[in-house]
């Protein structure tokens, strides 16, 4: 079976969708999403559209809808696996 891979626009486009379900189920426009991170609603708008945003971005809005625990938990998980493996050398 072919797995076609991943590209890192589908990942952003995925992040933009994740963030526009969060933030519409918590009834806030990309205005005050923005005010409350003292971003712009463009900023928002480009993350929800997969377009053009920093990590930093991303992180503040995670961080607002309290969901950067788990992002953090992923990175240790992949950290410690590296850390697990055994080198052939």
């Amino acid at each position: 079976m072919f797995i076609e891979s991943i590209k890192i626009q589908d990942v952003k486009q995925e992040i933009g969708a994740m963030v526009r379900e969060v933030r519409k189920k918590e009834k806030i426009t990309q205005q005050e999403l923005a005010e409350k991170l003292a971003l712009s609603r463009i900023t928002i708008q480009h993350l929800e559209a997969g377009r053009n945003f920093t990590i930093d971005t991303l992180l503040k809005v995670l961080e607002h809808f309290e969901m950067m625990d788990s992002l953090y938990r992923f990175f240790v998980q992949q950290h410690e696996e590296i850390d697990n493996v055994d080198s052939l050398y």
